[in-house]
């Protein structure tokens, strides 16, 4: 008799997982998919046309509020968790509850959920959300671009609207994140590659994606999300630690996976660290993963008119994940104000009833506004919250150009950062030892 199996995730890796796993096992039957960290994305089914023959009827997918009920009417048997950036802590918590019910906690790992890829694969992962990983991604991309490589940059999936609409979903310029009605979120994560002219690719099914990227280029960038490892087996892995907070890399799950899977370890932003950070950094990636190369970064932080906040008060806007589930206080965006004389004016007073329930959720944040904008009445109360601040400007620290989006009544400083090596081996040398390893395969 099948095994009656929950996924616990938040619309990334749990659907890779249960196509990786579970859609053609007729020794498991998923009752439902339940999520949880991204608001208003449950209350959707996973296709048949996805899930395969086993369910003609497709999957549901819940609020992981429905945990014990759903446990208790359909004799569920076993919960797989399948999704990222958990503290230790709270990775003890969902183990805790799972198995006070009875059940089997399970996770899979990396030899049940890697594809192999034919092109040289590359991966840059994180400890934790906001170790500044996308700027490290970033600048490995164009050191690939330089040597005149295609290169396919493929993201964890953010598959939050019409899931049969995003099972292979390419972007090759601004008018495909409005086709695809992509969520600011996505957007953080797209528009800084679309600007340098690389491609991204994502979606539901990373078997047909990684098609698609074999047949469009030299080389494929594994951006990985949150601080998952990669749905890819890489040839070379790079993991981002956070110099802002050290202990993070081996106190965080799978955080300390990356840490200990990876050839190289970026400690970012060691010029905003506090006094033996990073010493303390080092000394945890010795003792995890000794044969790992280290190099110091620090994170160059700029705005495109800083006489604009200069003295002012200002709304700092940073980018979502990172100050809320990803645990950061604050990201570059605040740091930004800081340094050009800024004041930063504490959103919570003028948030509205959606952004008020964050602010109870994640009461780590600092005094910046989250982009939270999965769905269009969010981004209609993220425009109302900032109406309502009274500050002379924005200071936009998410990648993303949120005025696409929604309108804004205040002038809009933007923010970028950049990876600068200070220590250690560079960028370049990095990008000449995945080379190296992966020159057996077919360019």
């Amino acid at each position: 008799m099948a095994r009656k199996v929950v996924i616990l995730g938040a619309s990334g890796r749990d659907f890779h997982n249960f196509n990786m796993f579970y859609r053609d096992n007729p020794n498991y039957r998923v009752v439902a998919f339940l999520q949880t960290q991204i608001p208003g994305i449950s209350g959707r089914r996973y296709p048949p046309s996805l899930a395969g023959s086993l369910y003609p009827d497709g999957i549901p997918v819940l609020s992981m509020d429905y945990l014990e009920k759903i446990v208790k009417t359909y004799g569920v048997e076993e919960a797989v968790l399948a999704y990222s950036d958990l503290t230790y802590s709270e990775l003890g918590s969902v183990l805790s509850r799972v198995t006070s019910l009875g059940l089997t906690f399970k996770i899979l790992g990396p030899m049940d959920t890697m594809l192999e890829s034919i092109k040289p694969l590359i991966a840059v992962t994180g400890v934790k959300t906001g170790a500044g990983k996308s700027m490290v991604s970033r600048e490995v991309a164009l050191e690939l671009k330089r040597r005149g490589l295609r290169v396919g940059v493929v993201r964890h999936p953010m598959p939050y609207g019409d899931l049969e609409k995003s099972v292979v979903q390419s972007f090759h310029s601004f008018e495909d994140l409005d086709r695809y009605n992509a969520t600011i979120e996505e957007r953080e994560e797209y528009e800084h590659y679309l600007r340098l002219g690389f491609s991204v690719y994502a979606g539901v099914d990373y078997g047909r994606i990684l098609r698609v990227l074999e047949s469009e280029n030299d080389i494929i960038l594994w951006d990985g999300g949150n601080n998952d490892w990669p749905f890819y087996k890489p040839d070379f892995m790079i993991t981002v630690a956070d110099a802002m907070r050290p202990g993070i890399e081996v106190s965080s799950f799978p955080g300390e996976v990356n840490l200990r899977m990876c050839d190289a370890v970026i400690i970012n932003k060691v010029d905003q660290a506090r006094p033996g950070a990073v010493e303390k950094i080092k000394e945890n990636i010795k003792s995890r993963n000794p044969n790992a190369y280290v190099s110091l970064g620090e994170s160059v932080v700029t705005v495109d008119n800083p006489k604009l906040i200069e003295g002012r008060r200002v709304l700092v806007i940073e980018d979502s994940p990172t100050v809320t589930h990803g645990g950061a206080p604050y990201a570059a965006g605040y740091v930004a104000a800081l340094k050009h004389g800024a004041q930063p004016v504490d959103p919570r007073p003028f948030a509205t009833g959606f952004f008020q329930k964050i602010y109870e959720e994640y009461p780590h944040m600092g005094p910046v506004l989250p982009s939270t904008g999965y769905r269009p009445e969010q981004l209609k109360e993220l425009e109302e919250t900032i109406r309502r601040a009274p500050v002379d400007a924005v200071v936009l620290g998410t990648p993303s150009d949120i005025t696409r989006l929604i309108k804004l009544d205040k002038p809009v400083v933007r923010v970028e950062f950049k990876l600068k090596i200070v220590e250690g081996p560079t960028i370049k040398e990095y990008v000449d030892m995945f080379m190296e390893k992966a020159r057996k395969k077919v360019l």
